[in-house]
């Protein structure tokens, strides 16, 4: 399998590529970095201190598609919109990280721990969109919780670090914390990359603002869990707010039942699910910083605090941590990349 890293520069696709060099995928031949021009030629195994046989970048622009079975996008939305249908055109499965084909009926969707049944066949466009990172960690967190009961409603806040605005956002959070450590002042500071200062702050607006006052984070993390669960109905209500954390996103997440549940009961049905760390009252909860440093525990989904609402029977609260890089974003991209091997249509 010979595998196309679009956007390999970025925070994403360098921790695609760190993914593969722990041998994730098997039976990978070349892996090729493809950036802007600007990147051409860098060799980013050595900047890495990667073991796995890396090829230099490749402008994306003189990049040939006919050459590789996957290509793996975390270049944004509009080199997305623009380049991915020229790849699956030549042949290449697309797995697309960004926001630009994840609503289209013809595209799916997947988080393979809850989905993997849209990917029996090869999809006719030859691409697959990857969710967003808050909503990949969300529905592995609700998709366990089916086995004891209806859903009804989901009401989550999101709390997402730095790295969520890529290497741009993590240089601004180190620069601006490092300055107001250093005696600035606090009333002072530029918009940047997060609309408001971020060191020392929380800023509850991720993206543009629709006519209603619902971010473009909010809306995709209300739209995309319904595709993904195949529930059209399920009502989703959604709060998304910056952090100055550098990475790993939380989410308070309240679960609405059609009747009445018990906190012991989702314990359990969590512990059940793959790839996913519960935790009892007597374990303490999971924390992005802790999370993020273990390579183990960053591969997981870690759900804590799961606790009854005192004045709804049919309701529970959820605490739900994971890495926005890797389970967000690189890991289900290569396990769409992986599932899609296993079914023999690469």
């Amino acid at each position: 399998m010979d595998i196309a890293v679009v956007g390999a520069t970025g925070v994403v696709g360098r921790e695609a590529l760190g993914l593969l060099e722990s041998g994730f995928l098997p039976d990978v031949g070349r892996v090729v970095p493809v950036a802007s021009a600007g990147s051409a030629a860098r060799d980013l195994g050595e900047e890495l201190g990667l073991t796995l046989k890396v090829e230099p970048v490749v402008a994306l622009e003189q990049f040939d598609p006919s050459t590789v079975d996957v290509a793996v996008f975390s270049a944004g939305a509009p080199i997305s919109i623009e380049w991915a249908p020229r790849f699956a055109a030549a042949g290449a499965l697309v797995v697309d990280n960004s926001s630009a084909f994840r609503m289209e009926d013809d595209v799916p969707l997947v988080v393979p721990e809850v989905n993997p049944h849209t990917l029996r066949t090869r999809p006719a466009r030859g691409i697959v969109a990857n969710p967003n990172c808050s909503t990949i960690q969300l529905v592995r967190a609700l998709h366990p919780l089916r086995e004891i009961g209806e859903l009804e409603r989901v009401i989550v806040a999101s709390y997402q670090s730095a790295s969520g605005g890529g290497l741009r956002g993590l240089g601004e959070l180190a620069d601006t914390t490092r300055s107001l450590l250093d005696g600035a002042d606090p009333a002072q500071g530029t918009p940047g990359k997060f609309g408001q200062p971020l060191a020392f702050n929380l800023v509850p607006e991720i993206g543009l603002r629709d006519d209603e006052g619902h971010s473009h984070e909010e809306r995709k993390l209300r739209r995309e869990p319904r595709k993904i669960m195949e529930m059209p109905s399920l009502r989703v209500a959604a709060t998304a707010v910056r952090v100055a954390v550098v990475n790993g996103h939380s989410e308070a997440v309240h679960v609405e039942f059609a009747d009445a549940v018990s906190a012991a009961d989702a314990l359990a049905a969590l512990r059940a699910a793959p790839n996913l760390r519960a935790y009892g009252d007597d374990e303490g909860y999971p924390m992005p910083r802790f999370v993020c440093a273990s390579p183990t525990e960053r591969r997981l989904v870690h759900v804590g605090r799961v606790r009854s609402d005192p004045d709804d029977p049919r309701a529970l609260w959820l605490w739900v941590v994971a890495d926005n890089l890797t389970v967000g974003a690189a890991l289900n991209a290569l396990e769409i990349v992986r599932l899609a091997g296993e079914r023999a249509w690469l």
